[in-house]
């Protein structure tokens, strides 16, 4: 839905990005997976895609999404890791205007949590134009939790591409139950 030209609800892509599942000797359960955190956060799913891990590929299909307007975001899931065959974050570089470090650092700082070598990963977050790209790891558990990790900031940041720079009010929470100390936006 439309109104005044904003978009009501976020649209999401999502590319699935394996060699295996290509072939047909791997099922897809990360792109599944991530479909369905989407939708449950109230996210439209515009397309869903399985590409090999060929960095023009990947490259062309993001290009083709985000300059037709197709989505504001496009979640990929594969190819971050460090393997030969992992280009997902060279392809998001080569078609991006400017690298959202923040959101790799969210990711990674989760994983690490409950995942040993989630410090391997090279997810991320990229902006082409007035579009989102986030790089997921293409584990389906690892994916999940990932997007889960930086679903807050997405939002916003789809606001800040589109050009909706007006400041909300932030709701303040007490870092500590110690009144002279600092707080934090929550």
């Amino acid at each position: 839905m439309t109104i005044n030209g904003v978009h009501k609800v976020i649209r999401v892509a999502i590319l699935t990005i394996s060699d295996s599942t290509v072939a047909g000797t791997r099922e897809d359960r990360s792109g599944p997976a991530v479909a369905e955190k989407a939708q449950a956060l109230g996210w439209s799913i515009v397309a869903r895609e399985v590409l090999r891990d060929e960095q023009e590929e990947i490259a062309a299909a993001m290009t083709r999404l985000i300059d037709q307007k197709d989505a504001d975001v496009i979640l990929t899931t594969g190819g971050t890791g460090l393997g030969p065959r992992d280009v997902t974050p060279e392809a998001t570089k080569a078609v991006s205007d400017r690298d959202i470090p923040g959101f790799g650092e969210v990711m990674r700082a989760e994983g690490r949590k409950t995942a040993r070598f989630a410090s391997l990963s090279r997810s991320g977050a990229a902006a082409r134009g007035s579009g989102l790209i986030v790089n997921l790891p293409g584990s389906p558990k690892g994916a999940v939790e990932s997007l889960v990790a930086v679903a807050d900031l997405i939002p916003h940041a789809v606001d800040l591409l589109h050009g909706r720079t007006e400041h909300k009010i932030e709701l303040h929470k007490p870092a500590t139950d110690n009144p002279g100390e600092a707080s934090k936006i929550v």
